[in-house]
């Protein structure tokens, strides 16, 4: 009689959607974020900021905040250079233009120490007792400011009449490049029969992660280590920047990150918040934290996007596309980083084309400094914000050309014949079919009965639009290689140790999957443990990554490790590794029942366990794809916009756990909808004070903005350059859904007689108020005519 055996590849694996492990833990409680972390014995460490977007800093009294209760330490930056800390690190080694200039603006400070450049910059630090008295406390640090001019917006900073954020950078230029080829760009537009042009807007974003950044830090008894806690994506950069900051050894350091309330690319990089809470607590060897409310995150953290676009398609006279002509200002804020740098002169250039076969590229970029917050990553860095532009145009050159929307978009994508396809500035797709997402999309979203539909929201009294979009999005943030450590432990558990990070996306799940794929074991018995340096080191978390690399080589290393176990035990049984089978956590003796369990096995060992930890990488990075097509409506009575339809069809290569994709698919889509539609950082132009420094002010999507998803995952495709065939999904949704969202809103407007100039002047946000001014005009335009 045959044995019949379960197997749990077969219901907890690849491709099978499972309940996510972590869920029990966040639903009940039992999560542990930084500042669950118990707080008794702890000093409180609160930051004076400065309430000028620009100023000169004449003097800091600390003497009477020292002298109040409870007060322990006030810190300025005085005191950190005595420490030898001044700056955060330099982007010389990081960023160079063509001619190996670094970029001007200067190394950030960690807390101000002659000028402060934005409202929120950090210039003292108090440590009390208890938050109250360090609360208290902020207000006896006597700061005398000379206030001068500000520049905020980013279309004025190259000015010549703009205050200067930076002497030394002439008109705020921080940095320049120029890429492609001008003459022969300028060549195509003379020859062209048809030119479009859109200028594209990609406002000021703040990421409002569930949980604000966070910090403890604490001395250890011996006085030896510093551990640091805190919510961050990227656990293993952030202990070797502390280190070399602090002038301590790398193993000196440990950083643990536990729950991450949501990151979205804020949480990427070290602030000078967490230097001023490490330092504080090696120098006083107390235990200190810091906890800031929502409005200090408004404020002090990175922001996203900011970016202006003036873009032009030459096109011939059956729609081809010639050359793309594009020239982008980036804010970079008071301060440039790497990655404010890197989204520009970096993520830009590698899809500025998109899906679409341009014969060549000008590429002229500029990044500019103003007195605002420092720009940094945000969900998709650089991707969304350069989809946006090409689509807006695309969709413009249709009009111009009197072409359909998906006829020019389908003429001009990339066949499959022509992968792997290298762009015009050196960015190589390696595969991809546009055309089969896009006929999948169309069929989906029933995109031929539109007119039936419309017809249907117009007796309602809406106005209805649409829009289709095609698009790719480059994963794994050019850092190709983790470590991993997997542990075979004979009470029947299998662990799993890695850098990368999670932060709400479920990436833990995806990670047992893998392991019950490889050692076809239930995943109840798989435990995922992150965010230790003293476990695992790598790059961690960020331009969804995590599964493509992360997972790969967790892969990689569960197959060694399935290896060496069967070496082990043909040890055991005395027989040759070729005579074992494996299968549901057993080796047999093929043709016998005889065998041995593999946790049987860890326990046989000399140390109790089987245990590898190796490095791996992959190839290089994926290039994920798909095709959009959102439906509108909108209230020509309020100017509110309802998305009524969203059809998303991807190409993200091998799906290891459906649930979860779609998750961040519809997740990131909603993100999308937030900027198209609600989210904007403003500074006042005269003060440079924040206007939306608190969820009173800045809105976000709200439950209902979406009727509904149809998301459809086509995995025909998968990349070669991972063994898992993935392509990376966290910010794919949203790149896609910035210029679908718009156009569609654009779209109906334009069926309802809004003239072609008005709409050429609207950006996001596209905030009610917009939409019914706009709407508005033009009722009142068409009625005097």
């Amino acid at each position: 009689m045959k044995k019949v055996i379960d197997h749990p590849r077969a219901r907890y694996g690849v491709g099978q959607a499972v309940r996510r492990i972590e869920d029990q833990r966040l639903l009940t409680g039992q999560a542990c974020f930084t500042d669950d972390t118990p707080a008794d014995g702890h000093l409180h460490l609160m930051f004076v900021r400065s309430p000028h977007a620009h100023a000169r800093i004449r003097s800091i009294e600390t003497s009477a905040a020292l002298g109040l209760p409870g007060v322990v330490a006030v810190i300025t930056a005085a005191d950190l250079s005595a420490a030898g800390i001044d700056a955060m690190p330099a982007l010389a080694e990081i960023f160079h233009d063509a001619e190996g200039r670094a970029p001007g603006g200067g190394r950030r400070p960690v807390l101000a120490a002659d000028t402060v450049r934005f409202v929120g910059e950090a210039v003292a630090a108090v440590v009390a007792q208890t938050a109250p008295l360090a609360l208290d406390a902020l207000e006896a640090v006597l700061i005398d400011y000379e206030p001068l001019a500000s520049i905020t917006d980013l279309a004025r900073a190259s000015e010549p009449s703009a205050p200067a954020v930076d002497p030394e950078c002439a008109g705020n230029l921080s940095a320049m490049r120029r890429l492609g080829d001008a003459a022969a760009v300028d060549a195509a537009f003379a020859s062209a029969a048809h030119v479009a042009e859109v200028r594209a807007v990609n406002q000021r974003l703040a990421p409002v992660s569930l949980e604000p950044r966070a910090v403890i830090a604490w001395r250890d008894p011996d006085n030896q280590r510093l551990t640091v806690r805190l919510s961050n994506q990227m656990p293993t950069g952030i202990r070797n920047t502390l280190a070399a900051m602090l002038g301590l050894e790398t193993d000196s350091v440990r950083v643990l990150v536990g729950d991450v309330g949501g990151g979205f690319g804020m949480k990427t990089g070290i602030y000078p918040e967490d230097v001023v809470v490490a330092h504080a607590a090696w120098t006083l060897g107390r235990p200190v934290r810091w906890m800031p409310g929502r409005q200090e995150d408004f404020l002090s953290a990175v922001h996203g996007r900011d970016m202006i676009a003036h873009a032009s398609l030459a096109l011939d006279a059956d729609g081809r596309m010639l050359a793309l002509r594009l020239r982008t200002d980036a804010n970079l804020g008071a301060y440039p980083s790497a990655i404010g740098l890197a989204q520009p002169f970096t993520y830009v250039p590698g899809i500025c084309t998109n899906v679409y076969r341009i014969g060549c590229v000008d590429l002229d970029q500029r990044a500019l400094l103003t007195h605002t917050a420092p720009i940094g990553a945000y969900r998709g860095a650089g991707s969304p914000e350069s989809i946006f532009i090409i689509e807006r145009l695309v969709d413009e050159a249709a009009r111009v050309c009197g072409l359909d929307p998906v006829s020019l978009r389908r003429r001009n994508l990339i066949p499959p014949a022509l992968m792997p396809y290298e762009n015009p500035l050196g960015q190589c797709y390696d595969c991809g079919q546009f055309e089969r997402m896009l006929d999948q999309a169309l069929e989906h979203a029933r995109w031929h009965e539109f007119e039936q539909r419309a017809a249907e929201s117009d007796a309602r009294g809406r106005l209805r639009g649409r829009a289709v979009v095609t698009f790719l999005k480059a994963c794994g943030a050019n850092q190709f290689e983790e470590e991993v450590e997997i542990r075979v432990a004979p009470e029947g558990i299998i662990e799993v140790v890695s850098a990368t990070m999670p932060m709400g996306q479920g990436i833990a799940t995806s990670y047992a999957q893998l392991l019950v794929q490889a050692f076809d074991i239930p995943i109840e018995r798989i435990r995922v443990i992150q965010g230790d340096t003293d476990r695992a080191n790598g790059f961690g978390s960020g331009g969804s990554r995590s599964l493509l690399v992360g997972g790969s080589v967790i892969d990689i290393v569960a197959r060694r490790t399935l290896d060496v176990a069967r070496g082990l035990a043909a040890d055991a049984l005395e027989v040759g590794e070729h005579d074992l089978e494996y299968q549901a956590g057993r080796f047999e003796i093929v043709g016998t029942d005889r065998g041995i369990d593999l946790f049987t096995l860890a326990g046989q060992q000399s140390e109790g366990e089987i245990r590898l930890a190796d490095t791996d990488r992959v190839d290089g990075q994926t290039w994920p794809n798909a095709a959009h097509v959102c439906e509108v409506e909108i209230d020509p009575a309020t100017g509110q916009v309802q998305v009524q339809t969203y059809v998303g069809v991807y190409d993200v290569g091998t799906v290891v756990s459906p649930q979860i994709v779609a998750g961040q698919l519809e997740g990131g889509i909603v993100q999308s909808i937030g900027q198209v539609l609600l989210e904007e950082v403003v500074y006042d132009d005269d003060t440079g004070q924040m206007l939306t420094a608190s969820l009173m002010d800045y809105a976000l999507p709200q439950f209902g903005v979406i009727d509904g998803f149809t998301t459809l995952l086509d995995q025909s495709v998968p990349t070669a350059r991972n063994p898992l065939g993935a392509k990376g999904v966290g910010e794919i949704g949203t790149t896609g859904a910035l210029p679908a969202v718009f156009n569609a809103v654009i779209d109906a407007l334009a069926r309802a007689g809004v003239p072609e100039a008005r709409l050429a002047d609207l950006q996001m946000p596209l905030t009610a108020p917009k939409i019914w001014a706009a709407i508005g005009d033009s009722a009142q335009s068409a009625s005097v005519a």
